[in-house]
């Protein structure tokens, strides 16, 4: 069977006048950042076989879709999804990936902010066995690998220690992870030095994977974001191995305006031969949870019981208190915290500061109580959009989600992005946002033959309406499917057809390395 369609790709398609799916018309952007042209594209089994003038080579599709008036790109692939727990879902529909699908990305890697498991060989199973809408590939997570070696420990490992967490980074590697992610602003993962990290970094280098950073800080709550940006450069060159940024970010008014002295960090590395990029998704706000972002790393040491107990002594809560006032303040304040979600559902779209009005509190009590009581995710509104537009110029910046409940990012970015930065704002070019959401990350994960419309690539495909595209997701109501993807394959399947989904899944459980046959 391989052999077959081997031959049959180097034939192409003068061997025979017919393929799979023919769509003609369109205006064609190959995710390589040329400007779109006219041209028909010819899918084959799970291949492209076919970019050019169908008439003229007497080509016909067992199924031809007209895409008069769109646009044809490569399918999307986000470099920083939190999918998991959506692909290896008991039932189905959570599976197919329906939010990211209708925003037309094909792939998603998951595992992200060192929030993934080590196990990459049991979540490979429980995406492929049961079947996946869309595409995943896996990054090992330092948060599982510490958390299970030192639980909530705010210490440095011992050697043995460290043997047992290189072990882990080692086999996940050899499983097919595409790489090592961390969370370094998360306990446990904070409680880490940089060469612990490295130590870590190294054995991922080893096996040709990237290190996927959230950084250490990325306002002015311990290093500063400049400083969390040197330590990821320096990870990096000390381990041998690329770094990227997880949604690169000024957040807060204490670092509003520093985007510009990031950006030239990150040139001056890459200008001695470093590899490193950044991926970013295009809102003002963040999602995260009053616990992250305003508990200080202190008081979690040893875990929730460690922290609730904390947060009940008369002697340790003012002082957690004094630190949440200034970690509020650098976030913008109590009105930039706008609940959406955790135990109390009558929180839901109130801000803090107006959950404490209603409640006659301070605000930071106000917040305690609610972790007291469960915790809540939150939508903070903490970022400048002049630097959300210069990270998104940035040549080394691709896009991504960081999709999670409760924040529209899940289910709106792509189509936002072309919206409003692209037909709107002119922040860049369609050409760019194209590139930077397909062949750009597929090059920087490590999966070649995705991301590109070339022959002989995985049919990966996205057919969008120009005038109609836009996420129709808020913050109020976070989970409404996008609206303007007329057509999306994954690996050749119609998975969106007429611009409604087709439930099927197409999807498969990437490795690094991947590539097609040629």
């Amino acid at each position: 069977m391989i052999a077959l369609l081997a031959a049959a790709l180097l034939a192409g398609p003068q061997s025979a006048d017919t393929v799979d799916v023919l769509i003609r018309n369109g205006t064609v952007y190959d995710g390589t950042g040329s400007e779109g042209w006219q041209a028909d594209v010819g899918v084959t089994a799970d291949r492209i076989v076919f970019v050019g003038d169908a008439t003229a080579a007497s080509l016909h599709g067992r199924r031809e879709l007209d895409a008069r008036g769109l646009i044809v790109s490569p399918g999307f692939i986000d470099p920083h999804a939190h999918s998991q727990g959506d692909l290896a879902h008991k039932k189905r529909g959570p599976r197919e990936n329906l939010n990211y699908l209708m925003q037309g990305v094909t792939t998603v890697v998951v595992g992200n902010d060192g929030h993934g498991t080590y196990d990459i060989a049991g979540q490979r199973t429980a995406f492929a066995d049961p079947g996946i809408g869309t595409n995943a590939a896996l990054l090992v997570g330092f948060g599982a690998v510490r958390g299970d070696v030192m639980e909530m420990r705010d210490e440095a490992p011992t050697v043995a220690e460290l043997a047992r967490m290189e072990a882990l980074v080692d086999q996940a590697m050899r499983d097919g992870a595409l790489g090592l992610a961390t969370g370094l602003f998360y306990a446990p993962q904070s409680f880490s030095t940089t060469d612990e990290v490295v130590a870590l970094a190294r054995v991922a280098a080893r096996h040709g994977g990237y290190y996927d950073s959230h950084l250490r800080d990325e306002s002015t709550y311990t290093v500063g974001l400049v400083g969390a940006v040197e330590e990821a450069i320096d990870i990096g060159r000390a381990a041998g191995i690329p770094v990227n940024i997880s949604h690169i970010k000024a957040l807060g008014v204490d670092v509003w305006g520093q985007s510009e002295d990031v950006i030239a960090l990150i040139r001056k590395a890459r200008a001695r031969g470093q590899r490193v990029t950044a991926d970013q998704y295009p809102y003002e706000a963040s999602g995260s949870s009053l616990h992250a972002s305003l508990l200080p790393r202190w008081a979690q040491v040893g875990g929730s019981d460690s922290l609730e107990a904390r947060l009940v002594d008369p002697d340790a809560r003012p002082r957690i208190a004094m630190e949440m006032r200034d970690n509020m303040r650098r976030r913008n304040g109590p009105d930039a915290f706008l609940i959406t979600g955790g135990e109390d559902e009558s929180l839901r779209g109130q801000t803090l500061a107006q959950i404490a009005a209603s409640r006659g509190e301070d605000p930071v009590q106000t917040a305690i109580a609610i972790i007291l009581d469960g915790g809540a995710g939150i939508g903070s509104f903490n970022m400048n959009e002049d630097d959300v537009a210069s990270f998104m110029r940035a040549e080394f910046v691709m896009t991504g989600s960081d999709g999670s409940g409760g924040h529209p990012r899940k289910y709106g970015t792509y189509p936002r992005k072309i919206r409003k930065y692209v037909l709107e704002d002119s922040v860049i070019s369609m050409a760019r946002m194209i590139e930077a959401s397909s062949g750009q990350p597929a090059r920087i994960l490590g999966l070649p033959g995705r991301g590109s419309l070339v022959v002989g690539s995985f049919a990966d495909v996205a057919v969008f309406d120009p005038a109609s595209i836009r996420d129709e997701a808020t913050f109020l109501d976070p989970t409404r499917l996008a609206i303007g993807m007329r057509w999306v394959l994954v690996n050749g399947v119609i998975a969106v057809d007429d611009g409604r989904p087709t439930h099927v899944l197409a999807g498969a459980v990437l490795t690094r390395g991947e590539r097609p046959i040629s």
